[in-house]
Parts: structure tokens; sequence; C-alpha cells
């Protein structure tokens, strides 16, 4: 029965597994090149990317199929576009994965600080229409993982008058290539933003002296 079923569905499965593995690659990969280009936002990239993973996933299940449905006694023909099917999936299933795992056993927090007890405020971020709307206050149940993940984190201190430490800031800030977003020398405040390169996520950043 099952050397019936696969005569038949040889064809359609080795060229069901290459569409597949093709699609993934496309929607995979478009996503991120689109985000990278600034064509579609980082979240659509980013979702993008995700899909094409699944689908890589769906057809390296399928190209395996086809590839059992191909082999040599069946004599069925097809065997090409099933590796192809596969091998494309597993290219984008994988680099999902790869991506997917490289935060493990780091605690799930997207807010990290030198002062759980007094976070430094944000402002600038507060006034932009595009992210006023965002809640920037430190999650207080960050706090305990942070501490437990990062012992070590603490604020700076500087043997030097609070004008010179707000320079030492102000040029490790530009030295990381992060946009400026507000410096207020007076108040001892800088604010910046990080953008990732790939989907172009924003991080912002506060500084307080």
């Amino acid at each position: 029965l099952f050397d019936v079923m696969d005569a038949g569905l040889a064809p359609d499965l080795a060229a069901a597994g290459a569409a597949l593995g093709t699609l993934a690659v496309v929607v995979g990969f478009g996503g991120v090149g689109l985000a990278s280009a600034g064509v579609v936002g980082p979240s659509a990239g980013f979702y993008g990317f995700a899909l094409g993973g699944l689908l890589g996933l769906v057809a390296i299940v399928v190209s395996l199929l086809g590839l059992r449905a191909t082999r040599a006694e069946t004599g069925m023909g097809g065997r090409s576009r099933a590796w192809r099917g596969l091998l494309a999936g597993a290219a984008i299933f994988a680099t999902m994965l790869s991506g997917a795992t490289a935060g493990a056993g780091r605690p799930r927090i997207n807010d990290i600080t030198t002062d759980p007890n007094d976070p430094p405020a944000f402002e600038y971020a507060l006034r932009d229409p595009d992210t006023r709307d965002r809640d920037y206050s430190y999650p207080p149940g960050f706090a305990e993982q942070q501490r437990a993940a990062y012992p070590d984190l603490a604020p700076i201190v500087l043997a030097v008058p609070p004008e010179s430490a707000f320079d030492a800031a102000l040029q490790a800030v530009q030295a990381l290539d992060l946009e400026v977003t507000l410096s207020d020398r007076a108040r001892g405040v800088i604010e910046a933003r990080a953008t990732s390169k790939l989907f172009r996520f924003v991080d912002d950043v506060a500084i307080r002296i």
C-alpha cells in the first residue's frame, strides 16, 4: 500500500517540497531584507522572517517524504527537486533557530538599568510622537531577574566633576554610534537611540549623571 502511495505521490511531494523551500527562503530572507531597507516596519519584517522559518520546517518534512518516495528502487523522478526543497527549508529554519536560541539562558526582559531602585527616566521618548504612547516605566518584576543575571551591573562612579562625567558619557554614546536625542549638560541628562542592523528595531537609552 505504501509503495503504491509513494509512486503516485512522488512527483507531487518532490515538487511541493521544492516550492515550499523556495517560498520559505523568499518570505523569510525577504522579510529581513525589506525591514533592513526600511521598506516595511521592524515587526512586519520579523514576522516575515518567522513565517519563513516555519515554512522551512514544513518544507523539510515534505521534502523528506519526497526523498523517500523517489528513492532509487522506485524509479520515480523528481529527487533533485526534493533535495532542493530540503536544503532551502533547512537553511531558513536553521537561521531562525540560531537567532531564537541566541539568548538562551538569559532573562526574558526587555529593559536593563544600572539602578533598579531608581531608574533614569525617559523624557524625549515620551515626547516623540512615534513613541510617546509606549510605557517606558521600568517593570518592578524585572529587578530580581536582572540582579540574578547581571549581579555586577551598577552605576559607574567617576572621581571627576559632573561636567567631565557628562562629557565622558556623551563621548561613549557617540563612540557606540547611537543617535543622541537629548543632551542637557546643566541637568546631567542624555538620551539616545540604538537601531538594530537587520530588522531596524529601536532601543532607547537614558543616562543620568
